[in-house]
């Protein structure tokens, strides 16, 4: 009986399992062949057209509540996170003082107008002066005239004769002065009426400002928005330009993405955008477009730029800030805050678009009409103080 060889029994058992190493070779080098031709697919029909960064924030207008005039704080209706509404009052002042102003303003111009009125009657007065001395000075030429006749004749003495000359002179003066008088009351009230007199127009100036400085101590909200960084506390003395809180419109808000500098070679205005929020994770997707592209990476315009001109130069890949536009539904929807992280895709397709604005804008990038009511009563307060003071010369007609 023969005894077996242990080598060609390891030999038998070797073979099976090189088949097997190389048959799942073989499944490797299939999976990446057929993933490398997947992604050259991927990458020629989806990938290329591309762009994507996770170096993108929520960002938006912050409007700053500042005090226009100086005051103490006596209320405050607003705290952060609350929702305020254009024109709504966010903070009030003691206007005591902006009201004593008020009543000063309002009797200064009707003091002023007054004073005017008593100039046209000063006119009116002086025209009649005029016609009194003119009347006069007509007798005593007309006196002077017949004595002269006379004492050529030695009807009446000389010593007759130069006093008519003399109450001739007299009266000829007297009329002088009066015109002289009527010409300067002319001067002050010359081509105008009470209610358009430079003075009148002074006083209601006045007026106007110290409406104003009354109107401003409530501040009023800008826009609709929400309410953020309240700093200031009821008792405090405030300047005018000190920041007191902040109002944010979260339903305006845009994205700045921070692209590397490779890639915005296809990057066009007006393409569109897709975006995910750590917010919300993948559940919630935004849509948007590229508003515009920026002139200059984000070193360029910080504080302190780079300076490169040194021998220990190393380059780095740059970025610059592209502004992405969101659609006001979706952000009703799902609203964003302000600095919040944003992962950001862009769809290189539609290349029509300028990589720069081409045209300057036509409309305000943001405004507001909110304190342009302020001044309404202002108007009203004047013409009441005209009305009240200017009596029957608020109509007179230019002289």
């Amino acid at each position: 009986m023969s005894t077996p060889n242990p080598t060609n029994g390891a030999a038998a058992a070797a073979q099976p399992n090189n088949g097997r190493r190389r048959l799942l070779l073989r499944l490797v080098a299939l999976v990446v062949i057929v993933g490398a031709i997947g992604f050259g697919l991927w990458y020629y029909t989806i990938g290329r057209w591309h762009e994507g960064t996770d170096d993108a924030y929520v960002n938006g207008n912050i409007v700053q509540i500042t005090p226009q005039t100086i005051g103490t704080v006596v209320k405050i209706n607003a705290d952060d996170g609350n929702l305020v509404h254009k024109g709504d009052v966010l903070v009030e002042i003691d206007g005591s003082d902006a009201r004593i102003a008020l009543q000063q303003a309002e009797a200064n111009l009707a003091h002023t107008v007054r004073q005017v009125r008593g100039w046209y009657s000063n006119a009116e007065g002086g025209q009649a002066v005029v016609a009194t001395q003119r009347v006069a000075l007509d007798r005593a030429r007309a006196d002077y005239t017949r004595r002269k006749d006379l004492a050529a004749s030695g009807a009446i003495s000389a010593e007759e004769l130069a006093h008519a000359w003399d109450a001739l002179i007299a009266a000829e003066s007297s009329h002088a002065q009066a015109q002289q008088q009527l010409n300067t009351a002319r001067a002050l009230i010359d081509e105008t009426v009470v209610a358009k007199h430079p003075d009148v127009q002074a006083a209601a100036a006045a007026l106007r400002n110290a409406y104003l400085n009354d109107a401003r101590s409530k501040m009023l909200a800008p826009v609709d928005g929400y309410v953020a960084k309240r700093s200031v506390q009821v008792g405090q003395r405030i300047q005018p330009g000190l920041a007191l809180m902040a109002v944010v419109p979260l339903q305006q808000v845009w994205i700045d993405a921070n692209f590397k500098e490779t890639q915005l070679a296809q990057m066009r205005i007006g393409q569109p955008v897709t975006l995910h929020s750590d917010l919300y994770g993948g559940n919630v997707e935004f849509r948007g477009k590229v508003q515009s592209l920026g002139v200059g990476t984000g070193s360029a315009f910080s504080l302190l730029p780079a300076q490169n001109a040194t021998g220990n130069w190393i380059k780095i890949v740059q970025r610059v800030p592209v502004r992405i536009t969101l659609d006001a539904k979706e952000l009703e929807k799902s609203p964003l805050r302000v600095g919040l992280s944003m992962a950001v895709d862009v769809n290189l397709h539609d290349q029509s678009g300028p990589a720069l604005a081409q045209t300057a804008p036509t409309a305000p990038a943001f405004t507001t009409d909110v304190y342009q009511g302020q001044m309404e009563g202002a108007q009203v307060d004047i013409d009441r103080i005209v009305h009240e003071n200017a009596g029957a010369s608020a109509n007179v007609a230019k002289r």
